[in-house]
């Protein structure tokens, strides 16, 4: 895949640019609870010279009994100022994973205005594996002035949802495994019903990865995308089980070439708590 500073860069581009004065490198790395892995802690042993550990769950709207909201602009701007990260940086962001929860945080700039963002494609594992530097060391930070236009097109509530789920005017795809869209898995958070929203297709985000943990050619994304049944030619919402997964859709699409593409941020952890928002199980 072709290196794009505003969807997805290789490790060999960023080996290249590392040094360079206004780029910004970003562990993004988060992990589901049974997963038992502390990203923290991880990223304190080792990262990318120079990344600043970005903590989804903190830099969040905290107010919301949902999990890791996007943030009201004014925190995330806060944040980002005392990491380090302003206008006019490249930034580029990476997670433990592979591409696991490195394009939430792409899809986070990108709701904030902020384009020149990349997801590295393979993330640390595929940086590691080639022998590339690595440092326990915290990255010197000074403030930066950014500025954020939040892009709400980019982003759907419960409302919007329900409205696209009766209407079918929008695909809604979920990128959660087959058997929780099913209905057939529990949840890994309690409390929520099994099953999908009502009309919503299922592409599973690992169908979109290759097995090193790198993304798919666009003409292969393409085709997964047609496989699940998803008409192109309409506006897109993605959701899955938190809203982090969901934007792995998100980068796909824009990276295919399709721009009228949306987050539910939400998720299952919203859709699946509300009693009266209908829930749909099996293939349909």
């Amino acid at each position: 895949m072709k290196d794009d500073p505003k969807t997805l860069v290789s490790t060999e581009w960023l080996a290249a640019h590392l040094d360079d004065p206004d780029l910004r490198v970003i562990d993004a790395s988060w992990y589901l609870p049974d997963q038992g892995r502390d990203p923290r802690a991880e990223y304190e042993a080792a990262h990318i010279p120079g990344a600043r550990f970005f903590d989804i769950d903190e830099i969040a709207d905290l107010r919301s009994p949902l999990p890791h909201m996007a943030p009201p602009p004014e925190k995330f701007v806060a944040r980002m100022r005392a990491m380090g990260i302003g206008d006019g940086h490249q930034v580029v962001v990476y997670d433990g994973a592979g591409i696991f929860s490195a394009p939430r945080v792409w899809w986070l700039f990108r709701l904030m205005g902020k384009e020149d963002v990349a997801v590295l494609d393979g993330g640390f594992p595929k940086w590691q594996a080639e022998g590339r530097p690595v440092e326990d060391m915290p990255p010197v930070m000074r403030d930066r002035h950014i500025t954020a236009r939040v892009q709400n097109q980019l982003v759907k509530d419960v409302t919007q949802v329900a409205a696209a789920s009766k209407l079918g005017d929008h695909e809604i795809v979920d990128a959660r495994s087959p058997q929780r869209f099913r209905g057939e898995a529990p949840e890994p958070r309690p409390g929520l019903r099994a099953g999908h929203i009502p009309g919503s297709k299922n592409l599973h985000y690992a169908r979109l990865l290759n097995p090193d943990g790198t993304m798919k050619e666009p003409e292969e994304l393409r085709a997964e995308f047609e496989a699940a049944g998803v008409d192109l030619s309409k506006p897109i919402i993605s959701t899955c089980g938190s809203g982090v997964t969901a934007a792995i859709l998100d980068l796909a699409l824009e990276i295919i070439g399709h721009d009228r593409h949306a987050v539910y941020d939400g998720s299952w952890a919203e859709w699946g708590s509300y009693g009266d928002l209908k829930v749909a199980t099996g293939e349909d």
